[in-house]
C-alpha cells in the first residue's frame, strides 16, 4: 500500500500529458486508418495466451487499432503508465486499481475486461510428492513472493483455507526477487518455491524440481488479471475501447476452440526464446486448470474473492463497491 501511496503522490507532480491514442492515425498498405492504441502490459508471460493470439491473428487490425504493446515489469509501473498517460490501457493485476483507488485519485482507473479466471503461479518441490496435501508445508522453507503482491497473497489465502497459519507453521523467504527464486531453488535453498511459468516447468524439464500443486486451482477463480484505463479515457473513447474488447474476446474465442498445440504454435513468435515443446507444454498446463474465461465480463463474485484474499492478507482499508471500479458493458457486448 505504501507504494502506491508514493504512487500518486508524484503522479499529481507530473505535468499532464497527452493520451496515446490522440496520435496522428496510422495509414496502412491497405490504406486502411488504424488507431493507435498503447497497452502496458504487468509481464510478458503464455499466461496471458489469448491476448497474444489476438495479436499474432490480426484481430486489432481487424477492429481499426494500431496496437503498441510495452511491458511493465510490475503493476506499479503499468498504473504509474496509465495514470500518466503513458498508456491508455494497463493490463494487471485488478488489486492496484482499489489500491489506487482508496488513495483517492481522482480520475478512477476503471477495469473492463477480464482476462484470467486463475492464479498463474505453481507449488514445486524437491521430490515427486503424487499425494501432496498442503499440511505438507508444515514446518518447511518456501521461497514465496513479494509481501502484499498477489501471488504471495494467494499462496498466504490457501494456507489459511487448509489451517496453516503462515507466520507460524512454516518459514516462507520473501527475501529474493521475483524471477531469481527458480535459480535459488535450483542452488538448493528451500524445501518448495512458488513459481510461474516458465521457471516451473524449467525446474521440471533439468530434474531439480516437480510440480505438486496449482495454486490457480485451490485458490478458486479468482480476477488475477484485467484490462483498466481511467474513467475518462473510457468516457471519451467507448467506440475504442469497445473494438478493443472485441479483438480480445476473438482471442478468447480462439483459445476456447483450439488445442494447446495450436494455440502454443499462433504465439511462438512472442516467446522466440521458449522452444516449442516448452511453450506447449506451459500452454497445456494453463489450459487443463481452466485458467481463460471464455468471455471478458468481470463478475462481482470473483471481484469480492479478489477482496477476501486482500482483506485476509491486511491490504485492504475497507471493501470497495464493485459497481465503481468495474464495468462490464464492453466485454457483455463483445460476448454476443
Amino acid at each position: 500500500m505504501k507504494k502506491f501511496s508514493l504512487l500518486l503522490v508524484a503522479i499529481l507532480m507530473l505535468t499532464t500529458v497527452c493520451a496515446c491514442h490522440d496520435s496522428e492515425p496510422k495509414q496502412t498498405t491497405s490504406e486502411a486508418v488504424l488507431t493507435p492504441v498503447t497497452l502496458n502490459e504487468v509481464a510478458h508471460s503464455i499466461f496471458y495466451a489469448p491476448q497474444y493470439v489476438a495479436i499474432e491473428k490480426g484481430y486489432f487490425e481487424e477492429e481499426g487499432i494500431d496496437l503498441e504493446l510495452v511491458t511493465g515489469f510490475g503493476a506499479d509501473k503499468v498504473m504509474t503508465a496509465v495514470l500518466s498517460g503513458e498508456a491508455d490501457i494497463g493490463f494487471m493485476g485488478s488489486e492496484s486499481t482499489i489500491y489506487t483507488y482508496q488513495e483517492g485519485a481522482n480520475d478512477v482507473i476503471m477495469n473492463f475486461a477480464q482476462l484470467t479466471q486463475r492464479a498463474g503461479n505453481f507449488l514445486v518441490s524437491r521430490e515427486p510428492m503424487d499425494d501432496f496435501e498442503w499440511k505438507d508445508l508444515k514446518g518447511k522453507d518456501v521461497l514465496g513472493g513479494r509481501k502484499g503482491g498477489m501471488p504471495e497473497m494467494v499462496f498466504e489465502y490457501i494456507l489459511k483455507q487448509n489451517g496453516i497459519d503462515p507466520e507460524t507453521d512454516l518459514n516462507i523467504d520473501q527475501s529474493i526477487d521475483f524471477g531469481s527464486t527458480a535459480a535459488a531453488f535450483s542452488s538448493g535453498q528451500g524445501d518448495f518455491t512458488v513459481e510461474f511459468e516458465p521457471h516451473a516447468t524449467s525446474l521440471e524439464l533439468e530434474s531439480k524440481g516437480y510440480v505438486v500443486a496449482s495454486l490457480g486451482e485451490d485458490s478458486g477463480y479468482v480476477p488475477y488479471t484485467a484490462y483498466s484505463a481511467k474513467s475518462s479515457f473510457i468516457e471519451k473513447n467507448p467506440e475504442l475501447i469497445q473494438k478493443f474488447t472485441n479483438a480480445l474476446q476473438k482471442g478468447m474465442d480462439f483459445v476456447q476452440t483450439h488445442s494447446p498445440e495450436e494455440i502454443a504454435k499462433i504465439i511462438a513468435p512472442q516467446f522466440k526464446e521458449t522452444d516449442m515443446k516448452t511453450l506447449t507444454t506451459i500452454v497445456k498446463r494453463y489450459y487443463d486448470q481452466d485458467t481463460w474465461k471464455a468471455d471478458l465480463i468481470f463478475e462481482k463474485e470473483s471481484f469480492d474473492l479478489l477482496q477476501d484474499i486482500l482483506e485476509t492478507a491486511g491490504e485492504l482499508k475497507e471493501r470497495v463497491p464493485y459497481k465503481d471500479l468495474v464495468t462490464t458493458t464492453f466485454a457483455e457486448k463483445a460476448a454476443k
